[in-house]
């Protein structure tokens, strides 16, 4: 892991990246995810609960999409958020290794920082397929598929949130490192 990684943590690299996944991440926000959303009545798409969600508000959820807005789900929203979660996991853990190495503390137990954002890729991956297999087998999905796809909702954003506040004290300890170099030069 440590040789990909070091390949490949050049600023532009890590910067196109950065920006290549957040483009993507803006066309959910501004595209797919209103779209999908128009037939939902107010209801939060179960890509956008943190916390997770039951069976009950799955049903009354794909209910309100009705026959258009599962479709809508499943054809507009769902095929962009699965090229999001590849983008995510390498260009996060890209951009924390990066700023790692300019706190030279790559070579270190941190290194594994740089996990957290593959890791929530990967859920977003299972929960992306649960949410596939419960539009697909509308109404008659199970309260198995619906917490297995919850469970993963939630992994996506523990680990996400996890490692967004792990790269905010990175660059506050950069930020120190910085003030410091440049007052011992003053």
């Amino acid at each position: 892991m440590n040789k990909i990684i070091e390949k490949n943590i050049s600023g532009k690299k890590v910067f196109g990246l950065f920006i290549l996944t957040n483009l993507v991440y803006a066309f959910m926000l501004m595209v797919t995810i209103p779209k999908t959303m128009a037939f939902s009545n107010g209801l939060k798409l179960l890509d956008m609960m943190p916390t997770g969600y039951d069976f009950n508000y799955v049903n009354k959820l794909f209910s309100t999409l009705d026959d258009i807005g599962r479709e809508t789900y499943l054809t507009n929203q769902i095929p962009v958020d699965m090229i999001y979660p590849l983008l995510f996991g390498v260009s996060y853990c890209l951009v924390m290794a990066y700023f790692l190495k300019k706190i030279n503390k790559l070579h270190t137990p941190f290194i594994y920082l740089c996990l957290l954002p593959v890791i929530a890729g990967i859920a977003d991956y299972l929960e992306n397929l649960g949410i596939i297999s419960m539009l697909n087998s509308y109404p008659d999905f199970t309260e198995t598929a619906v917490q297995t796809a919850s469970i993963f909702s939630v992994i996506k954003s523990i680990s996400t949130t996890i490692f967004f506040v792990a790269l905010l004290v990175v660059l506050i300890l950069l930020g120190i490192k910085l003030l410091t170099k440049k007052s011992s030069t003053i």
